[in-house]
């Protein structure tokens, strides 16, 4: 069976290694193949160091190397460089590496400098992780550089209409994303274009997972690369989502702060909407068991389960769940 799963970082990377955990447990004798397209938009340069944390969190928590606690960053990390930084008063220190994590940093950048891609570079920290022994190919959604932007008022200026932008890291992580976005920006995303092996993956798969990643800074960064939902509206496989909301409420991160400046209801059924044009299954909370999906072209399949990913044994029953609702959507087409 062939799975493709769009992914932002630390809740996506925790349903993919429980993803990996179920697909291993099935009885099959099908080998699987997983390919995890991961979000770029996140992507910053830090003290001369381009930091992809999206796909750091699938590559650390997929190998074994990711901080439980944090869900991003490295375990048993030291930050002896970062400290050496602040006494030399080199900014910013709002975003603070490891010096493990660094390590990654300072590889990607230098194999970048040397004129390799983004997805050649992945690849290589993917087998630093081992990601190949697990039947997982890890590919970022694009090789072009986009960093998404937030556009929020300037609180500098005494003009009450002054807008200014900041990368989303500093707003998500310095300002906490207390600070009210009006829309978000992503730069260079005009030029962007799928990195290879991208489009494939969604038109040959057997099956598309969405999973609960941020709908509008992670997945729709991902959806909006020239061609991606396109190839989503037209691949044969199945497309099945995980809600990032339990209750109206996000299950980690700040995804209500990222929804209200589009409009969408912070609801199951408000994320759902944002995918109605390519969408089949959506696996929901059980409170929220009863909603109405907004119509689309095509009939969505609903169902219900707990999803709250307490550990890996949860997410790998949550993942289970929407791999099961996928197999029954194959089955149904192709029944007479």
């Amino acid at each position: 069976m062939r799975i493709t799963a769009l992914s932002g970082g630390v809740g996506g990377a925790r349903f993919l290694r429980g993803l990996v955990k179920h697909l291993d447990s099935r009885d099959s004798d099908e080998p699987h193949e997983l390919t995890v397209i991961g979000n770029t938009g996140d992507d910053i340069t830090l003290f001369g160091l381009r930091v992809c944390p999206d796909l750091d969190s699938v590559l650390y928590t997929l190998g074994g190397g990711v901080n439980e606690s944090q869900g991003w960053g490295r375990e048993d990390e030291s930050f002896a460089v970062q400290a050496e930084l602040k006494a030399l008063a080199v900014e910013p220190q709002w975003f603070g590496l490891g010096d493990r994590d660094m390590g990654t940093h300072i590889a990607r950048s230098l194999w970048l400098g040397q004129g390799q891609t983004l997805t050649d570079v992945t690849a290589k920290l993917a087998r630093r992780w081992a990601l190949p022994e697990q039947g997982v190919t890890l590919l970022p959604a694009t090789n072009t550089p986009i960093e998404t932007h937030v556009v929020i008022a300037d609180p500098d200026s005494d003009d009450p209409t002054a807008e200014r932008a900041v990368h989303f890291q500093e707003w998500w992580v310095r300002m906490q994303a207390k600070t009210e976005a009006k829309r978000f920006t992503v730069a260079g995303m005009g030029q962007a274009i799928p990195a290879p092996g991208v489009l494939e993956a969604i038109r040959n798969a057997d099956l598309v997972i969405l999973p609960p990643s941020n709908p509008v800074v992670s997945i729709g960064i991902i959806l909006g690369i020239p061609g991606v939902r396109d190839a989503l509206r037209g691949t044969r496989a199945p497309v099945v989502g995980v809600s990032p909301i339990i209750g109206g409420a996000p299950v980690r991160g700040h995804a209500d702060a990222c929804l209200r400046p589009l409009g969408v209801p912070v609801s199951a059924a408000g994320v759902a909407g944002l995918y109605v044009d390519f969408l089949n299954g959506w696996l929901v909370d059980d409170v929220d068991s009863d909603i109405a999906i907004p119509s689309g072209p095509h009939r969505i399949t609903h169902r219900s389960q707990p999803l709250l990913m307490s550990d890996t044994d949860a997410a790998s029953v949550i993942a289970g769940g929407a791999v099961e609702l996928g197999l029954d959507l194959m089955q149904a087409r192709t029944a007479p």
